[in-house]
């Protein structure tokens, strides 16, 4: 009895810890200081960059988001848009920095969108960065971006803020974007370990980005999880940047959220081992980088360890009160720091009127749950433009 009572607490402080990591974090980002964020952007141009966007099946939005990167206030770059299994008959870009590119058979996978283009380089650029076709960019995208790249960086995480806010779901997706740009790129990034990579609105210096995976052919969700560890395991940092600034569609419609989110917890399943690799390459390098953010990378999806911290809440009020006093104090904390999360970043009022529906939020990710075992036949990307339901 007492060996299955040791597990019982071990698996609580497994799922707790989750709730309060967060804000530890934030102490330690406090106390260290903010000493990694430069004040705003040096005009270098020193850095050619290739901008890739990769597109399966859609091309609707590529104009717009050409467009947008063509009135980005830098000069050095040329863009590669990717277009895998589209038809392309009516897209044309009337300029010089743009080159249409269409793979003459499926390639089906980011990183080989990506490869493709890096294959078709107009000349070596010494950077890259990745950007979705339903993404515009801020003009100063590139210049902020230099300012992590000209203090030694190889890898940096921009923001994708809410491009729409036309849903209640699309306010629920932005707002736990903020959630994790804050404290899984700003806080962490402080702390002295490294921004998460959310997969698009990121940049690298191009011979790190082949170094982690030439070598690999990563299919389906998450060569952005893929792409991180090998960043961090090989001793570098990944920048955080909230000034270099991509726009990003949110989620609209219920079909839209259940069949993303399905991909996205089927990323974490498949790649959550990882978080041990880094946690123990910490331990063992005493590198505080390699242990914090492999404890990131073990944390569960938001609401798998909240509807968990619910449930054993519920059960110790009939066996133990002063664990359940115990978690009840933990879930204070993870609000708190939501909140926090909140009211220290740029946050829209329609963000905050639609918390009250988070519960039915996380009832349709229970469902993107049970269906996350087959996520990468259900879909391969997000379809935008789905009627939304609010």
């Amino acid at each position: 009895m007492k060996i299955i009572e040791f597990f019982w607490y071990l698996l609580q402080i497994v799922i707790g810890y989750n709730l309060v990591f967060p804000v530890l974090l934030l102490l330690i980002y406090k106390m260290r200081g903010n000493k990694e964020n430069p004040k705003k952007a040096v005009l270098s141009g020193s850095q050619d960059y290739g901008i890739i966007v990769t597109a399966y099946e859609q091309t609707q939005q590529l104009p717009a988001v050409v467009a947008s990167l063509l009135g980005l206030n830098y000069s050095n770059y040329h863009i590669y848009v990717v277009a895998d299994k589209c038809d392309i008959t009516n897209l044309h870009f009337n300029s010089n920095k743009v080159t249409l590119l269409r793979p003459p058979i499926t390639l089906g996978s980011n990183t080989r969108s990506h490869f493709y283009a890096i294959n078709n380089f107009e000349r070596p650029h010494s950077h890259l960065t990745i950007i979705d076709s339903d993404n515009l960019t801020d003009p100063e995208y590139l210049n902020e971006l230099n300012t992590y790249f000209d203090q030694g960086f190889e890898a940096v995480q921009g923001v994708r803020q809410a491009k729409n806010l036309d849903s209640t779901y699309a306010c629920l997706d932005a707002a736990r974007d903020i959630y994790y740009h804050f404290y899984d790129g700003k806080v962490l990034f402080g702390a002295g370990s490294s921004a998460t990579l959310a997969g698009s609105g990121m940049a690298f210096t191009t011979s790190l980005y082949r170094k982690c995976l030439e070598h690999l052919d990563v299919t389906g969700a998450g060569f952005d999880k893929v792409l991180q560890e090998g960043i961090v395991s090989r001793g570098y940092r990944i920048a955080f940047c909230e000034r270099a600034i991509v726009y990003d569609e949110k989620t609209s419609g219920t079909d839209q959220l259940v069949n993303q989110r399905a991909r996205w917890i089927n990323t974490w399943f498949k790649y959550f081992r990882l978080g041990f690799k880094l946690f123990f390459m910490g331990i063992t390098n005493f590198d505080k980088n390699q242990f914090l953010f492999g404890l990131v990378l073990l944390r569960p999806p938001l609401f798998i360890f909240l509807l968990l911290s619910l449930l054993f809440l519920f059960i110790n009020l009939f066996m133990s009160i002063p664990v359940a006093v115990m978690w009840f104090l933990a879930l204070s904390v993870f609000v708190i720091g939501f909140y926090l999360a909140l009211k220290l970043s740029v946050t829209d009022r329609r963000i905050y009127q639609s918390l009250i529906n988070i519960p039915k939020f996380i009832a349709f990710q229970l469902v993107a749950l049970v269906k996350s075992g087959k996520a990468n036949q259900i879909s391969v990307a997000t379809r935008h433009g789905q009627a939304s339901q609010k």
